[in-house]
């Protein structure tokens, strides 16, 4: 698979970071999708992770969460966003969505590994991708995931 190299920079960075996490972790978003062989544009990669391994993480890397409750479409437990090795990196733990006034916890249980650069980075599996990227509503995120959804096909039960 061919990646940006500031795509490619970022995901080395993230999977770097997230090396010693005790519980399992994910790139979401466009890079994931971006990760599924799928066209889009990438403007920075989101790491969801558990709470404590997040916590742990910033704190080596000596970043502060940002402060305040989220927006009114999202709000996490923990995020924060740096300057990766190419473009940003976002964590977040304890995601929420709003959808039709309640607010849902994000929960993924399928884990496919993707290496880049010698690192192994992991993905919601595609049918769970697609999933959540609708779950999160937004014209950008539907246009992903119809894009996933199009140019990917499952394999090995994706």
């Amino acid at each position: 698979m061919e990646l940006d190299p500031e795509l490619g920079a970022a995901l080395v960075e993230a999977a770097d970071a997230a090396a010693d996490a005790a519980r399992p972790w994910w790139v979401i978003g466009s890079a994931a999708v971006a990760l599924h062989g799928a066209v889009t544009h990438v403007a920075d990669v989101d790491l969801l992770m558990d709470a404590d391994d997040a916590a742990r993480l910033l704190r080596g890397r000596g970043i502060a969460p940002a402060p305040g409750p989220g927006g009114d479409r999202f709000r996490s437990k923990i995020f924060a966003r740096w300057s990766g090795a190419g473009l940003p990196i976002e964590v977040m733990a304890d995601l929420d969505v709003a959808v039709a006034g309640e607010w849902r916890r994000v929960r993924l249980e399928g884990r496919r590994p993707v290496e880049v650069g010698g690192r192994t980075l992991f993905v919601p599996p595609l049918g769970e991708l697609v999933a959540l990227l609708r779950l999160f509503g937004r014209d950008k995120d539907l246009a992903r995931a119809e894009a996933a959804a199009a140019r990917c096909r499952p394999e090995g039960g994706d």
